[in-house]
């Protein structure tokens, strides 16, 4: 029980921390860690993981839209494409025999790190709202069906894919991208961590409560910060964590 709580308790910072300040899913983190750690099935990790990720990320978006930094219109429309087009893309990796690319969410959990803090995200939010209602919402759910087939089709990457998509195609103020992203794992989060526990059963009750309770405070802690930093401090910081947790889960997935 006290390797249990002292492994949840790391994986939940570093989990909770990334969802705070990237949208970044808790998967990413805790599933390597409980897998390399407590020797769990990968199947019941990723239920506990989606789990986690429900609250952490329902956390997050409520910080985020006290702050007026969600986008929940185009938010909704590109996580209605992301849903079905998750399934979508699932059904077709069941048809096609493909080498699932397991670092893809690490590999690009590195690329945003190391972006964030070389090249910050200094849109305004001025800037982001010149872009006519219409062709934003049609990107969103353009967006959301490329992310949604991806994330269905490879298995992972749906936090991060969203985070790059919002900043760089989309033209998102960081705030504003990660707060919309949150917003977006919140609902995929419980649709899948449901998917899991229906299909699998009820994984470890002292694992879920520990990850739950773990990533809740820590992305609490850091949406409160993000939204209370400049956005040049926001950059660094969101991009030394995503540095850092690439490197942890890249080491322990070894």
């Amino acid at each position: 029980m006290l390797l249990k709580f002292i492994v949840c308790l790391f994986a939940g910072i570093g989990a909770g921390l990334g969802t705070g300040f990237a949208g970044m899913s808790a998967a990413a983190v805790i599933s390597p860690m409980l897998i390399a750690f407590l020797h769990m099935p990968a199947y019941e990790v990723v239920g506990i993981a989606l789990a986690s990720d429900v609250l952490a990320s329902a956390a997050s978006a409520y910080i985020y839209g006290k702050n007026k930094n969600i986008d929940v219109k185009n938010g909704i429309a590109m996580m209605l494409s992301v849903l079905c087009f998750t399934l979508v893309g699932s059904y077709v990796a069941s048809l096609v025999p493909n080498q699932t690319m397991g670092n893809f969410s690490v590999v690009m959990t590195l690329f945003l790190g190391i972006k964030f803090i070389v090249k910050p995200v200094m849109t305004t939010k001025e800037k982001m709202e010149q872009v006519e209602p219409r062709k934003r919402l049609l990107q969103s759910i353009v967006c959301g069906i490329v992310v949604g087939f991806i994330c269905g089709f490879v298995g992972a990457g749906g936090g991060m894919m969203m985070l790059l998509i919002l900043t760089t195609v989309l033209g998102y103020e960081l705030k504003t991208a990660v707060g919309t992203s949150v917003f977006i794992m919140a609902f995929t989060a419980f649709t899948g961590s449901v998917s899991h526990i229906v299909i699998g059963g009820m994984p470890d009750i002292a694992c879920l409560v520990f990850c739950i309770v773990f990533t809740l405070l820590w992305a609490r802690v850091a949406a409160i910060f993000a939204n209370k930093a400049s956005a040049i401090t926001l950059n660094r910081a969101t991009g030394v964590v995503l540095v850092v947790l690439s490197a942890v889960i890249l080491l322990v997935g070894r």
